[in-house]
């Protein structure tokens, strides 16, 4: 952003710390507050007295002086979680009222913007986290993410939208970041351009996105955006926070007459101008020798060069594990650290000496599928959740563990701790949202209810199917004999559950 842009966001933190403060004084009250602190990428925790922050990381990179920045201040203030989002940033939890100005300032002269990290704005901008380097891409997105992403950030305080808007780029092959059912998901293209979804969306009335363009040419990915803008400002609702989201006017304008409202949206701003992209991805010249093969490690489509997959447990990155990386990588020529959607770090460009260096330093993470599980924060810090989620998880991992389940019998499931699914849990092969089940004879206990087959692979995009609701404290024996199955049959979950159903419909009336 530009000096301009810096200094009056400078002076927009020390309007936000009075507040703060103001809140921490019982002067605010706690709707009041998040109306204010969520455009400023943090909210309060469920306790009140505690605060997160939200770094934003456009297309999740971690690039050196972004990950300097946050092994600098992870260590210095002993922060605590950092949490890895399905959002591809990083939150800083636990943090004082007092801490939070000084962070946000730090963070600015680091090129990470918490601004428009919450509340009624565009929210991270989101990419393959493999852009640039894996095999198979249409072509490098990271480009346009960045370009986007300083563009909502420009106009985020001349806008007033009803409710946030997430926006994502696929580089045409790793859909995670749900480019096909968010508020806007651009595809690329072999050709060069773009396939256009927009209006889609999870939690509450989830829906696929609309298809609007097939071939939307690079040079107008702004256009689109300011388009989207204007027709969300223009027919998404203001008065029920519940039913604005875009994806509401799939149900208030219908299908197609959102369509041509769109379009007819993106010709006019195409007519007014000036919002042209020339965008060229910057190719990795660095080359490698050797080969190296394990698990968590990815060649790359730079011959000589691999990535090297993440995945601390929760997506709960270990206070120190920043430093680590960062005093790596300082010797690590074009090396980076990408935040992926589904809570894992890639760090890319490596040689096969380096990439050894990189799993050795990461063996604390997951081991297995089913360990790279995805879970949002939960509601013990939360002040929406419903759910522990990450207790839930850490239980289910110990359980199957313990069990001596095998690796491939259980999928990756994602846990989300209330219906806002931030671990996208209804898109997931085993996703689970926290609730509560009736309990005969006594009061309703704590439960997640259970989905099965959602999908968000690139071209068989599906949501899960509701099955059954499960009692928290049953969850872990549940995934354990559902992993029992599948390795007594010697397949994995995949080939079980699909050539096994009326087995898997008996285990879920069991505890479902």
């Amino acid at each position: 952003m530009n000096e301009q842009w810096l200094n009056l966001y400078r002076t927009e933190i020390e309007e936000f710390y009075k507040k703060t403060q103001a809140f921490a004084a019982g002067e605010l009250s706690r709707k009041d507050y998040k109306g204010a602190s969520g455009g400023f990428g943090s909210y309060a925790q469920r306790d009140g007295t505690k605060h997160m922050l939200r770094l934003r990381l456009p297309g999740g990179r971690l690039t050196e002086p972004r990950l300097q920045f946050l092994a600098r201040i992870a260590g210095k203030y002993n922060i605590a979680p950092l949490k890895l989002t399905t959002c591809e940033t990083v939150q800083l939890h636990n943090l004082t009222p007092d801490l939070l100005p000084v962070l946000m300032e730090q963070a600015a002269y680091c090129d990470i913007i918490t601004r428009g990290g919450g509340g009624d704005n565009p929210r991270n901008v989101m990419a393959s986290p493999l852009t640039g380097v894996q095999e198979g891409e249409a072509f490098d997105v990271m480009p346009w993410v960045e370009a986007a992403s300083d563009y909502l950030l420009s106009i985020c305080r001349d806008i007033h939208m009803p409710r946030k808007l997430k926006v994502a780029f696929c580089n045409g092959v790793d859909d995670c970041v749900h480019a096909s059912f968010r508020d806007m998901g651009f595809i690329a293209q072999a050709d060069g351009t773009f396939r256009l979804y927009i209006a889609g969306g999870l939690g509450n009335n989830h829906r696929m996105g609309v298809l609007v363009a097939e071939h939307l040419p690079a040079s107008d990915v702004l256009y689109a955006i300011k388009a989207m803008i204007d027709t969300f400002c223009a027919h998404g609702n203001y008065e029920n926070r519940a039913k604005a989201r875009t994806r509401y006017m799939q149900e208030t304008l219908g299908a197609e007459e959102l369509r041509r409202v769109y379009l007819e949206n993106l010709a006019a701003c195409k007519a007014e101008g000036g919002l042209d992209l020339n965008l060229t991805p910057k190719a990795v010249t660095k080359t490698g020798e050797g080969t190296i093969e394990d698990a968590r490690v990815i060649p790359q489509k730079q011959k000589g060069l691999y990535a090297v997959a993440y995945h601390p447990i929760g997506g709960i990155l270990p206070t120190g594990k920043p430093t680590e990386l960062a005093a790596l990588l300082r010797d690590m020529p074009a090396a980076e650290c990408r935040v992926a959607p589904h809570e894992t770090i890639y760090i890319i460009n490596l040689t096969a000496e380096e990439a050894q260096r990189i799993l050795d330093a990461t063996a604390d993470g997951a081991h297995t599928l089913f360990e790279t599980s995805v879970a949002c924060i939960g509601a013990a810090i939360c002040q929406q959740g419903v759910r522990d989620s990450q207790a839930a998880l850490q239980a289910c991992v110990q359980a199957v563990r313990e069990a001596g389940i095998p690796d491939g019998a259980l999928p990756k499931i994602c846990i989300s701790g209330c219906p806002s699914s931030c671990s996208a849990h209804q898109a997931a092969a085993m996703g689970f949202q926290g609730g509560m089940k009736p309990v005969p004879g006594g009061k309703p206990a704590p439960a997640f209810r259970m989905f099965l087959n959602g999908s968000d692979a690139l071209g068989a995009e599906q949501f899960g199917d509701f099955v059954g609701t499960v009692y928290e404290d049953q969850l872990p024996a549940l995934l354990v004999e559902l992993g029992q199955a599948a390795a007594a049959a010697g397949q994995d979950w995949e080939s079980w559950h699909t050539a096994h159903p009326e087995e898997l419909k008996a285990i879920l009336a069991k505890y479902c």
